[in-house]
């Protein structure tokens, strides 16, 4: 759970900075990529993790404008990327206008139970990075280069003048 929003924004920002990265790397071919016909593909994944931020946030009182449905999917990565880049940025923007330290302990019904909106926040986190997690197996099979998030990709080794794990 978040106490401060300092630490939250400061978290925010490089995860928001990685889910970016991510986006930007997409081609609007790779949007069609599945694992199955039964699972979501990298586009709706993608479009979800852009939607989400206002869907997670939907029971605060917090108003900013964001894409609040993920479905149905933009059909270029260009969009997504756009409309990740606008929803993360107004989300920040509400937030620093909006709450203040006292906020992050006033409780939310989500999901079911009731928890402080510093544990929302948190869980806002962790959503997109599991589904930044999602995304980065479906680009590799989409043939996509995937960027480093916590640590070099395959191809940024020899960026470090170091030699990639060996498969």
């Amino acid at each position: 759970m978040f106490q401060s929003l300092g630490c939250f924004l400061e978290s925010w920002e490089f995860e928001a900075a990685a889910t970016q990265k991510l986006l930007s790397n997409l081609t609007d071919e790779s949007l069609k990529q599945e694992v199955t016909s039964q699972n979501w593909n990298l586009g709706r994944i993608a479009w979800h993790t852009v939607a989400a931020i206002r869907i997670i946030t939907s029971n605060t009182n917090l108003k900013f404008e964001a894409p609040d449905e993920d479905y149905p999917v933009p059909t270029t990565a260009q969009i997504i990327e756009d409309s990740y880049h606008q929803a993360s940025n107004a989300f920040i923007q509400a937030l620093k206008e909006q709450w203040t330290e006292r906020t992050l302990q006033e409780p939310i019904e989500f999901l079911g139970q009731q928890i402080p909106n510093g544990s929302l926040l948190l869980f806002l986190l962790q959503h997109q990075c599991h589904h930044r997690g999602q995304m980065t197996i479906l680009m590799r099979m989409a043939g996509l280069t995937v960027p480093g998030i916590y640590g070099p990709s395959k191809e940024e080794w020899a960026k470090f003048g170091m030699k990639a794990p060996e498969m």
